[in-house]
């Protein structure tokens, strides 16, 4: 039965999200590899309260940033699956791997 890994990748910065997204993109063709995606998600935008101190009210401006997400579908190729999860990536992308086994009408 076959494997489907789902990449999902996170960055505030998203010229490195989209160069990360383009090289897995062109290695998965040379490999001949099954991809689905990249899928955008809408990008989060989120806001952080600064406080002046520990013992005042007083606050800063928030400091506010924005995360792009992109989501990728690795079906079946293993191994390239796996090179492409453990590969050193920048640290301002963040990469999770969920594997999932697709199983065929009637396996028990």
């Amino acid at each position: 039965m076959p494997f489907v890994t789902k990449l999902r990748l996170q960055s505030g910065d998203r010229a490195a999200l989209d160069g990360v997204v383009s090289d897995i993109k062109e290695t998965a063709a040379r490999k001949g590899a099954e991809l689905k995606g990249p899928h955008p998600k809408p990008p989060n935008r989120l806001s952080v309260p600064q406080h002046a101190g520990v013992h005042t009210d007083e606050t800063f401006d928030p400091w506010e940033y924005t995360v792009y997400t992109r989501t990728i579908e690795i079906v079946g190729h293993d191994e390239f699956a796996r090179a492409v999860a453990e590969w050193s990536y920048p640290d301002s992308v963040h990469v999770t791997a969920e594997v999932e086994q697709l199983r065929q009408t009637g396996d028990n």
